[in-house]
């Protein structure tokens, strides 16, 4: 482990070329996510017709899911690389996505500008997260949600994302994570209550079988003890 860069970010323009080939494991992995995080998600919002902004969107595929959904979708993420994969594929099938470099910590957005903000695989990364829950919560809209999903911080999921799935399994690269930047639940909650949100229900999030690939199909869990979702409101009123 010695000399490994962790919380590597270029990871994600290291790959962008094959965002969407179906080549790389740890990639496909990342969108064999998307359909348990929707189907989690979706109790909480009809996504037609609204405003969304999938923080951290990397190259597309929760935008590409969300947008399917007859929303209008923006996606931001500081991977230049792949919004750039992210811009070439949108145009490829016909869908309308406005994607942008940018980072959590400074949104490019106007007060009140979005029904949704989604950011999964994300918050377990940023440099402040108090300065990103502050910009979730003044670029959504009075009655808005905020739908995520982190990694929880304790020895399980450090052991389960850092030594399984990084240095045995193989199937997140070297380096993916910094267990220092986990999320306590309680952290998350309290993080996003004093950013002036409502912290709603949470559960947890993982394996829940394998498919023909080889590769884990996922959805919710009972337990939080490594990824969990929720979600949080913005009040319509401050009374």
């Amino acid at each position: 482990m010695t000399g490994t860069v962790r919380n590597d970010l270029t990871i994600y323009d290291n790959v962008a070329e094959q965002w969407w080939s179906d080549e790389i494991r740890w990639v496909r992995t990342l969108k064999n996510l998307v359909p348990a995080r929707l189907a989690w998600f979706d109790r909480y919002i009809d996504w037609s017709e609204k405003d969304v902004l999938d923080l951290g969107c990397a190259g597309g595929f929760m935008a590409e899911a969300i947008a399917s959904k007859n929303s209008n979708v923006t996606g931001i993420d500081p991977a230049a690389d792949a919004i750039s994969a992210a811009k070439r594929r949108a145009a490829s099938i016909g869908q309308d996505i406005n994607y942008a470099v940018g980072v959590g910590e400074a949104l490019p957005y106007a007060d009140a500008s979005f029904d949704a903000v989604v950011c999964v695989d994300v918050l377990e990364h940023v440099r402040d997260l108090t300065k990103v829950a502050a910009e979730v919560t003044r670029v959504l809209r009075p009655g808005g949600i905020f739908l995520f999903d982190t990694i929880n911080r304790n020895l399980l999921s450090r052991f389960v994302t850092v030594t399984l799935a990084e240095n045995i399994l193989g199937i997140l690269p070297k380096g993916t994570h910094d267990p220092r930047l986990f999320i306590k639940p309680k952290e998350l909650r309290n993080t996003l209550k004093n950013s002036g949100l409502v912290v709603g229900p949470q559960t947890g999030l993982g394996p829940r079988g394998i498919n023909r690939k080889g590769d884990f199909v996922f959805g919710a869990l009972p337990v939080k003890s490594v990824i969990y979702m929720g979600i949080a409101i913005k009040p319509r009123s401050s009374k």
